[in-house]
């Protein structure tokens, strides 16, 4: 069952506010369509109302960072069994897809632009070398019907990557408001479908919690200022910063500085903000991190969205001083600021390394 969402207004009284059904359809459409962030601030949208080769249609086809592609099928009100089987149907179109089909699909929907200079440009990373590995199925609803939930349950425990996304409407005067609610935890699909697929893409599976971080320690920020103030950063560029996007509170990274090793393990407990707006606790006081006493100043571009550095709040489980930092041959490295975390290699020997108790 998804947790139930209350909503109340606290100004003179404390009132509820009360959902309702979006008007139509194509309004909750358009909105996604709008600002795909709205599901998932790591997707990109490839087009609206996609035609399948039976003469059916995707309301919405995205694809994330990996270059996998998402299906994304909504229903305004209780949505009925019979979508899941349909959503599903669109799958088995979809996985046949291959790199001409979907830079066709995108050109057709996106005339004079072109997918691989605009992923580019969304991601801030280099275009994959290879598309549609995987797929993952969203079905976006006001609620759910009992038997579908236990079908979508049941296909998730057998790795097939579909999930539901609830979207509660509601309005205060003049104001429209959207909120949403996963039926299961997306990193929990994701995991679990990653195993079942691993065989098929050649990669390792990924667990659905672990990431990586590359935290260049220099002139832009400084290891020990992570340690004392609880956070990872990123910046100068969005090719730097955006990956930070994939954190989300409750995930467990282990930091790595470039060429050295790894040096800490915690867990992500914000989502990615600029800098001028983190804070942290100083002498049992909140202060702006600009304002913290710092190891090197970190307030270049601080007013540029495109420039400035962006700060993760993190729960430190263990942290290392940069000279005894952890390095063995053939532990995972890469260029990406953040990113899963596959190698099951680094990750026992860094469970060994910081006497993790794992269950």
């Amino acid at each position: 069952m998804p947790i139930e969402l209350g909503v109340w207004k606290i100004n003179e009284k404390v009132e509820k506010i009360h959902f309702s059904s979006i008007e139509t359809e194509r309004k909750l459409e358009d909105v996604i369509a709008d600002d795909i962030s709205i599901i998932d601030p790591s997707l990109m949208l490839i087009g609206r109302q996609i035609s399948t080769a039976f003469g059916k249609f995707i309301d919405i086809l995205a694809m994330n960072a990996e270059g996998n592609l998402v299906v994304i099928e909504l229903k305004r009100n209780k949505t009925p069994r019979e979508v899941v089987a349909q959503t599903l149907d669109y799958a088995s179109w979809v996985q046949q897809l291959d790199y001409t089909d979907i830079i066709r699909i995108y050109s057709d929907k996106n005339p004079g632009k072109q997918l691989e200079q605009e992923f580019v440009d969304h991601f801030k990373t280099d275009f994959p070398d290879a598309l549609n590995e995987l797929h993952e199925l969203i079905i976006v609803s006001a609620e759910l019907d009992p038997s579908t939930e236990r079908i979508i349950n049941y296909l998730t425990t057998f790795g097939v990557p579909v999930n539901a996304l609830f979207f509660h409407y509601f309005k205060d005067g003049d104001n429209e408001y959207l909120a949403r609610n996963w039926l299961i935890d997306p990193n929990q699909v994701e995991a679990k479908a990653s195993s079942v697929t691993s065989k098929k893409t050649g990669k390792a599976p990924w667990n659905g919690k672990d990431y990586y971080v590359s935290l260049g320690d220099g002139i832009h920020r400084n290891w020990e200022d992570c340690r004392r103030y609880g956070f990872i950063s990123a910046g100068q560029g969005r090719w730097y910063s955006n990956t930070l996007n994939l954190l989300k509170p409750g995930a467990r990274i282990f930091a790595c500085i470039p060429k050295v090793g790894y040096v800490g393990v915690g867990i992500v407990a914000d989502e990615v903000v600029p800098i001028k707006d983190f804070q942290v606790l100083v002498e049992g006081e909140n202060k702006p991190l600009l304002e913290a006493d710092l190891q090197v100043s970190m307030d270049k571009d601080v007013d540029d969205p495109d420039l400035c550095e962006y700060v993760v709040r993190v729960d430190w489980i263990k942290t290392l001083p940069k000279h005894e930092a952890i390095w063995e041959k053939g532990m995972f490295a890469n260029q990406n600021s953040a990113c899963k975390l596959r190698n099951q290699f680094t990750i026992e020997r860094l469970i060994e390394h910081f006497q993790l108790d794992e269950e």
